[in-house]
């Protein structure tokens, strides 16, 4: 299920329904991360905010969040996810900072494109000088090293906060894959678990596919998750 509101703007993107602060499994040394995410969806931050990890660490969930909390306190919202510049214009960034909060994602996408560059410093200085509205930007890198070719905007981006998004520890990652698996009225034994981990790809956007997968697959042939059953289930 996906959910679009109308303090959003006309954006072809939709925010899914379960990536929200709620159901986000955080690693040990985010904490501080999200607790400032959570401030500035509310507009209790005073200051831009920056957060930056590879592909598939949580980053886009932790954006659809700050949307979400934000929604759920009728502030008006968008995100922007950068790997789609090519089907919008830089244009879009006008006027942005009437809205409370925006949601900037991919950032490194328009690295080198000095259009684009050229707009993201303008809205940082509009923000700044507006003072209601907030804004976060991700990306897989600091702002020093993602590449920009104007560097009166990467030091605009350094003026607020940045953060680099800890990786999960593989006990942690056990532990959301059990939580995840209850959720469904399923047991998976610590065995079991580190088993998956061991023989998949491991980032928990794919574990929790896989699991979905394993749930209906138990459905189906009223077998417990086992190793044997898993194996079977997935080619291994």
């Amino acid at each position: 299920m996906t959910q679009n509101s109308p303090r959003q703007l006309s954006l072809p993107v939709y925010l899914p329904d379960d990536e929200t602060f709620q159901s986000y499994y955080p690693a040990s040394g985010n904490d501080e991360l999200i607790q400032k995410l959570q401030a500035s969806a509310e507009g209790s931050l005073a200051s831009s905010l920056y957060l930056y990890g590879p592909e598939k660490s949580g980053r886009t969930h932790l954006m659809h969040a700050a949307c979400a909390h934000a929604n759920d306190l009728d502030r008006r919202t968008l995100y922007i996810p950068l790997g789609i510049h090519a089907s919008i214009s830089p244009a879009l960034f006008e006027g942005l900072e009437s809205l409370d909060l925006i949601c900037i994602d991919d950032v490194e996408a328009i690295a080198g494109h000095p259009v684009w560059e050229e707009a993201i410093f303008h809205l940082y200085n509009r923000i700044a000088e507006q003072q209601d509205c907030r804004l976060i930007v991700s990306g897989k890198a600091s702002p020093s090293e993602t590449g920009f070719l104007l560097p009166d905007l990467v030091s605009r981006m350094q003026w607020g906060l940045i953060y680099q998004l800890q990786p999960m520890a593989d006990d942690e990652k056990l532990l959301a894959l059990q939580r995840r698996a209850a959720m469904r009225g399923l047991q998976l034994s610590d065995e079991v678990g580190r088993f998956l981990l061991t023989r998949m790809a491991r980032d928990l956007r794919t574990l929790f596919d896989v699991l979905d997968k394993l749930d209906k697959a138990s459905m189906v042939h009223q077998r417990k998750l086992t190793i044997p059953f898993i194996k079977e289930m997935l080619r291994l």
